[in-house]
């Protein structure tokens, strides 16, 4: 299923929030929670007891089935007479099965549908291509054209984050006192920031995956997961540069347009050659791959990267026929 999102420009729907959508979703959330007690699950299996939202603490939401909704001449018309003026993010594919409403921490309205995936296929190309995450440059690939440097935009942020930050502080309220309009008010103004933020990273990650999609039949990237990266040096950087949301729009483009995305395991992946594969250990402070067995020399990420072709069967030139030992790829779900 995929999710298309609109924004709702301008008008509230606290309104709407007594629907029976609303009590619906209580019901199923609780008759899950029982059934899970009752079936003596462990703690960590069982689902939680619905809780009620506090107005300030949590932003409201409602979902709407195909009886609660419908779209007529561009415009969202919900159960109980509401009808809304959107702004389309893109058009959808196909007619919705239901949609949820909901509220950001901004304060801008937004709705999902929820449709069936459609795949929209490119032309062949013929071409293949391999990708190496890291920290210094987000994505290294076998093609100097689709290289993603970092491009850093929290740091570029930081500046304004922080100021933020300190507002935040000298307004906060005494433990157990309502938060005042001037600290509401800065919170608001540091989720806003945040969300730029954000939105940038996304915004650089698709439009890299889309170039990258366009050009190449079949796909072949390191599954980095970057989680034991989140106890060194590098966190900081590493989630500033959406590893995972880069890699993640990539698999979700390929997906829609029909591309083979392949997922490398990526143990050993900088120590192998990608000519012969033999394994030679590097310092990580070395940025250049020497091989010990055939010579090879090259920037190190770059054989990275043409190891995510051998890893899987695609051997660029040069390594016709071979195929270093390790873990073996997987086709992206």
């Amino acid at each position: 299923m995929v999710c298309g999102v609109l924004r709702i420009p301008g008008e509230s729907l606290q309104h709407a929030l007594r629907g029976g959508q609303v009590i619906r979703d209580f019901a199923t959330a609780r008759a899950k929670a029982l059934g899970d007690i009752k079936a003596r699950l462990p703690m960590r299996q069982r689902a939680g007891m619905p809780h009620w939202k506090k107005k300030r603490e949590a932003d409201p939401s409602l979902n709407y089935t195909r009886r609660g909704f419908r779209l007529k001449d561009g415009r969202l018309h919900l159960a109980g007479g509401i009808v809304l003026t959107v702004v389309w993010s893109r058009r959808l594919p196909k007619p919705p099965s239901s949609v949820r409403v909901y509220r950001d921490c901004i304060g801008h309205w937004y709705a999902s549908f929820v449709t069936t995936a459609t795949t929209e296929h490119l032309p062949e190309t013929g071409r293949m291509i391999g990708i190496d995450c890291g920290v210094k440059e987000t994505a290294t690939t076998t093609s100097e054209d689709h290289d993603l440097p970092h491009a850093q935009h929290g740091k570029k942020a930081q500046a304004k984050l922080s100021r933020y930050d300190r507002m935040m502080a000298r307004r906060r309220p005494a433990k157990g006192q309502a938060s005042s309009k001037a600290y509401r008010e800065a919170k608001k103004l540091r989720a806003k920031a945040y969300a730029k933020v954000a939105g940038q990273r996304q915004d650089t990650g698709r439009k890299w995956a889309k170039s990258v999609v366009c050009d190449h039949d079949r796909i072949a990237v390191e599954d980095f997961r970057r989680k034991f990266l989140a106890k060194t040096t590098m966190a900081k950087k590493a989630a500033d540069a959406a590893l995972s949301a880069t890699k993640r729009a990539l698999i979700e483009m390929g997906r829609k347009h029909g591309r083979d995305v392949r997922l490398v395991h990526p143990a050993h992946t900088t120590m192998e050659c990608a000519d012969c594969g033999a394994r030679t250990k590097h310092a990580l402070r070395e940025r250049t791959y020497t091989c010990t067995r055939c010579g090879a020399v090259r920037p190190r990420d770059k054989n990275s990267a043409f190891v995510m072709l051998v890893r899987v069967g695609w051997c660029p030139a040069g390594a016709e026929g071979l195929r270093p030992s390790g873990p073996l790829a997987r086709k992206a779900a």
